[in-house]
């Protein structure tokens, strides 16, 4: 039974981002599923939030979908057994058994939406902001192998201690060994699992990146037969360069050995391909990069380490304040292979805990917010879901779904962060043996015994988050009462009174409802030719995987409000936009197919977030022939996203209408 909820759970984010039609790759990492896109026209965001054990959705590069640790490889699993595939493998053009059939006109509007928006990324992308994607990946695959190590390593240091100290008998010895074999079988070999995902990642032969990874360790090379470094004339050490030098040599395989595949004939591209690709690139790498990437990562864990000596508590706060700043615009992922390097040359990383202490900052804001604001019922229920994977070390439901939307609260969280980061600097030497979790699922992973060091900056991280917040960090937007669904009440009417519109009232046969249920009239938000949705030409609406609503073919481009409410979100590319209503519903309207692809050109909105509006109000323009010109349909769909809460929906047929005409009852539960 426990494998059906996560494939439910996979079922659920399918169905709001197009389908697996609509991915082209799926891994994940410690908490997030993270997918590649083919169409972003067809993720419906808003709807992505509302399935249930999504924590919070992120739109970058790959759309990453927060589900927590733990879950998170069950349900990727999950969805990539769904298509039979494996994680990280391409998705097939086609749709998976299940789903409705896609013809060929289909196939290939999909396939050049693809090739479209990744030329459109290449654009966009600095060559740093690449390097860091492609680190990200490289490492994420093994941040579970991390965790699972670097815990075992924890219990048999533990043990080992007793042991020394007589507190466990000698019996004990052979247990404490093996689970340091077992320890050592990730970082031992930690260079060639490097290797083998950067060669992957590189699109190199995985196994020929392994190779690379494995030489940096000079196999063969047995005293007194040595490998001189030809800057120093020294002896080269094994693992000279380390991981640095790693990624570095197999990004050049990779170039190595695809022109190769180019220039070698078919026939015996097998034999010498790989022959040529490692004599070039290992012959490089033993002369040239071990000893430059050696340098490279002395230099950069002797700097930090002497700028945490030197600076103690001042470096502390610096690091501790700047670490989500780094997380937003994505620099963390350049700190994977520096921790790495210093628990190769010290057994600890010293930069882990202070940096962990921006998510205890994290934790204090969201206390204060919690106390501060709790009437308003849509932010308080947002921090009760939130606050306990934040106080393990998962930020990012508290960062993008609390701090972050709210504006000051999230530069109070970093001012926690770093006196968290100043006390743990002040410390010093507080270290952790492995990468991946932080918060309090890193305190048995803290070396030398400074685990109380690291609870301490945590506390304060907590306090100082929390005192920043109180009394500086709080918006007055963000005390004013709302019932769950964000509506906001009346000061005078108890806000327990108002549900939110996906539970039930206590007592459904009341005569007095807040939340208002019963029927509600839609209006044509433009004039044209009413259609039912499942006519309109795009699976995602069709097949009604966002909702069911209705379509209209619109002759003129003037778009109105097909309903009282108030607008909860308008898309950047202003193609789209999603609003509530007094009754629960949750109401998107989408302008045009794929124009998310036309970034607003021939869009205007003249509503803002949290404005109110009534069925009939003008809202926006589309420029219909502009849209046409450009090759998309210019169908205007309205769709209930949570129809979970309609109890019925009014049947209708094909026909002529007019903006503001009613056209479409809803009855909500």
């Amino acid at each position: 039974m426990g494998q059906d909820k996560y494939q439910i759970m996979g079922d659920g984010i399918y169905a709001q981002v197009g389908g697996p039609q609509n991915v082209a790759k799926l891994i994940h990492c410690m908490t997030r599923v993270r997918m590649t896109i083919k169409d972003n026209a067809k993720v419906n965001v808003a709807g992505l939030k509302k399935v249930p054990g999504v924590l919070g959705v992120v739109e970058e590069e790959t759309l990453q979908v927060i589900v927590g640790p733990g879950t998170v490889n069950k349900v990727a699993q999950a969805m990539v057994a769904k298509v039979g595939v494996g994680l990280g493998d391409p998705f097939p053009d086609v749709a998976v058994a299940g789903n409705a059939h896609q013809d060929n006109k289909s196939a290939v509007e999909a396939k050049a939406a693809e090739v479209h928006a990744a030329h459109k990324a290449s654009l966009k992308q600095t060559w740093w902001r690449t390097a860091l994607k492609h680190i990200s990946a490289i490492f994420i695959p093994l941040i579970p192998a991390f965790v699972g190590a670097g815990l075992i390593s924890g219990i048999a240091g533990i043990l080992a201690n007793m042991l020394a100290a007589g507190d466990l008998p000698k019996d004990w010895t052979q247990f404490i060994t093996v689970l340091k074999v077992i320890n050592g079988g990730l970082f031992t070999f930690l260079n060639i699992y490097v290797g083998i995902n950067a060669a992957t990642e590189f699109r190199a032969t995985p196994g020929l990146g392994g190779i690379i990874g494995g030489l940096i360790y000079l196999p063969g090379v047995v005293a007194p037969v040595t490998i001189t470094n030809i800057f120093t004339h020294q002896p080269l050490l094994a693992g000279q360069g380390g991981i640095i030098g790693v990624i570095f040599a197999v990004w050049l395989l990779a170039l190595v050995e695809n022109q190769l595949h180019k220039v070698i004939p078919d026939s015996v591209d097998i034999i010498f391909t790989p022959m040529l690709s490692l004599l070039s690139i290992g012959v490089l790498t033993i002369f040239f990069i071990m000893p430059l990437a050696g340098w490279v990562s002395n230099s950069l864990v002797g700097s930090i380490n002497w700028i945490l000596q030197v600076g103690g508590a001042f470096s502390g706060f610096v690091l501790g304040l700047a670490f989500l700043p780094m997380v937003m615009l994505g620099l963390h992922q350049i700190l994977t292979p520096i921790h790495l390097e210093m628990i190769k040359n010290t057994g600890f990383t010293a930069l882990l805990p202070i940096l962990a202490m921006a998510g205890g900052g994290q934790v204090g804001a969201a206390l204060a917010l919690w106390i501060k604001c709790r009437k308003n019922k849509q932010l308080t229920r947002l921090i009760k879901g939130a606050l306990p994977v934040g106080i393990l070390g998962v930020g990012e439901p508290l960062i993008y779904g609390v701090s972050l939307p709210l504006g000051r609260p999230f530069i109070t969280a970093c001012v926690g962060g770093g006196i968290g980061g100043a006390v743990v600097g002040a410390f010093g030497h507080v270290g952790a043996i492995t990468i991946g979790p932080s918060g309090a699922a890193l305190i048995p992973l803290i070396a030398n015994h400074q685990w109380m060091a690291y609870v301490f900056g945590l506390l304060a991280s907590y306090a100082g988050g929390f005192l920043a917040t109180y009394f500086f960090g709080v918006p007055k937007s963000a005390m004013v009462a709302t019932a769950a669904d964000g509506t906001v009440i009346d000061e005078g009417t108890s806000q327990e009174e108002v549900p939110s519109p996906t539970q039930p009232t206590a007592d459904p046969g009341a005569e007095t409802e807040t939340v208002q249920t019963g029927a509600i009239n839609f209006v044509a938000p433009a004039t044209g030719q009413l259609k039912d949705l499942s006519e309109v030409a795009d699976d995602v609406f069709s097949q009604k995987m966002v909702g069911d609503g209705f379509a209209v073919e619109p002759t003129s481009g003037t778009i109105v409000a097909p309903v009282d409410g108030t607008i909860v979100s308008v898309m950047p590319t202003k193609h789209a936009w999603t609003m509530t209503t007094t009754t629960g519903l949750e109401i998107l309207v989408h302008m045009g197919l794929d124009t998310v692809e036309l970034n607003g050109a021939p869009f205007s909105i003249d509503v803002h977030d949290q404005d109110t509006v009534k069925a009939g109000q003008p809202i926006a323009t589309m420029d219909l022939a502009a849209i046409k010109v450009a090759g998309k349909a210019t169908t205007v769909m309205t769709i209930i996203t949570n129809m979970d809460h309609v109890a019925s929906l009014t049947a209708f047929t094909d026909q002529e209408v007019a903006a503001g005409d009613e056209v479409f009852t809803v009855t909500s539960k």
